[in-house]
């Protein structure tokens, strides 16, 4: 049965660690949708050090941005498709524009594109016939940022999380490696 999870948590809170497990205990095929770029060596690192941690048998697709084609396109007889993560889609939305630029692009820009891509998503979340796994980092429990491109990171980030957490059948919050059910397909908060 198909089934849409969301996973949320901060930085190294085991959402990858639980994505990973939950596929290899419940499909054959997975296709793993890795959305980070190697903007210097420390991220390098990390992305080598993600891949030896995915079993050979994964398909993996290396897709920065337009999520919903690239997965269309490469999406095969997989029975779970593992998106990691939201977080840096929406960063690599942000990393189109230089400083300079940033400065002076409207903020209705930045959402229209971002609300673009989790649309585009969620479309494809309804077509693809397989089970998702989606990750993403929770940014808005720690202090209101400084500057207007991380306040604004951090709200377009908190719109695609609710998002793609109505259209989820399950929802985690990840806090020290355990998962606390946010939502089942059983329960709705609003009734």
């Amino acid at each position: 049965m198909k089934k849409i999870m969301l996973l949320l948590g901060g930085a190294r809170s085991g959402k990858s660690h639980f994505a990973q497990e939950y596929a290899r205990q419940n499909a054959q095929k997975v296709l793993f949708v890795a959305t980070a770029t190697a903007g210097d060596e420390d991220m390098l690192h990390r992305i080598e050090q993600h891949k030896k941690s995915r079993p050979a048998t994964w398909t993996t697709l290396e897709a920065p941005d337009h999520l919903a084609k690239e997965i269309q396109e490469t999406f095969s007889d997989e029975d779970l498709v593992i998106i990691d993560c939201i977080t840096l889609l929406i960063n690599n939305i942000f990393s189109r524009y230089n400083e300079n630029q940033f400065e002076n692009i409207p903020d209705s820009i930045l959402e229209d594109q971002v609300i673009s891509e989790i649309g585009e998503l969620i479309s494809c979340l309804n077509e693809v016939p397989a089970s998702f796994v989606l990750v993403s980092n929770e940014v808005g429990l720690g202090i209101v940022p400084d500057n207007r491109m991380s306040r604004l990171y951090r709200d377009l980030l908190g719109r695609a999380n609710q998002m793609l957490a109505q259209k989820a059948d399950e929802v985690y919050l990840m806090v020290a490696g355990i998962p606390l059910r946010a939502k089942s397909s059983k329960n709705n908060p609003i009734s």
